[in-house]
């Protein structure tokens, strides 16, 4: 049973979101579950205070940041619109594998009035186009084996004018208990109740995900604990 998972070491499995032969239906409805998450936790909160800085530091042009792995776009729309709010010239642009996750972001950005750009991507085989300002990461490294998290990580920092930002869990006792209690109170559909606590047990620690960004390159980065039991690794270029 999940819920007495032995947590010491990470448990990388099969996410049923990420499975090719998951349906249209259950996979937006997954989507949809964690657009929930996602508000509840204040995933956006956790980026924002970066993106703001950095499209102050120059305001000559729009700040160009790229979601990578954007699933349904949700964390993207948020944090345009909550910029957009604040006058800050910000292009905003989302990436997934999945072309579904593509199509509903991109409809829910329209039907938001929102003006971001999504196309389809692999994160992790595909190069990542140039002139992105800042590259982030949202609760997309857990489903990563470790060599695929340093490969993936290298290739932002290379990419990335200015910053690469990676929010995620942080795989632990009490995470593991809120995922598993979360998606279920928060009417999630079957998918996510048994992704939530793979989710966590697939997770890195802090100092774990600390080792993967400086194997990738990544030297002098940040990461910092984040309420509730994420974490947010920053890192700019000199």
């Amino acid at each position: 049973m999940s819920l007495i998972a032995d947590l010491r070491a990470r448990n990388l499995q099969n996410e049923l979101m990420d499975s090719p032969e998951l349906d249209a239906g259950r996979f937006v409805g997954s989507l949809e579950g964690l657009r929930r998450v996602n508000r509840v936790t204040g995933s956006a909160r956790i980026l924002q205070p970066h993106l703001e800085s950095a499209a102050r530091a120059d305001a000559s042009r729009p700040l160009r940041v790229l979601d990578m792995a954007c699933g349904g776009g949700d964390v993207a729309i948020t944090l345009w619109r909550r910029l957009r709010a604040q006058g800050l010239d910000v292009e905003m642009h989302g990436c997934d594998i999945n072309p579904l996750a593509v199509e509903h972001a991109a409809e829910q950005a329209e039907c938001q009035g929102a003006d971001l750009r999504f196309f389809q991507l692999n994160a992790v085989a595909d190069p990542i186009p140039p002139g992105f300002d800042v590259i982030m990461h949202s609760l997309f490294l857990h489903h990563l084996s470790g060599e695929d998290a340093v490969a993936s990580l290298r290739k932002a920092a290379q990419a990335a004018r200015r910053s690469v930002l990676v929010h995620d869990l942080v795989r632990g006792r009490a995470g593991h208990l809120l995922a598993y209690l979360g998606v279920r109170v928060l009417l999630c559909n079957d998918v996510c109740h048994a992704d939530g606590p793979r989710s966590v047990e697939g997770a890195f620690t802090i100092d774990e995900a600390k080792a993967l960004a400086e194997a990738a390159g990544l030297e002098g980065c940040s990461v910092e604990p984040k309420f509730p039991f994420r974490f947010l690794l920053t890192w700019s270029k000199a």
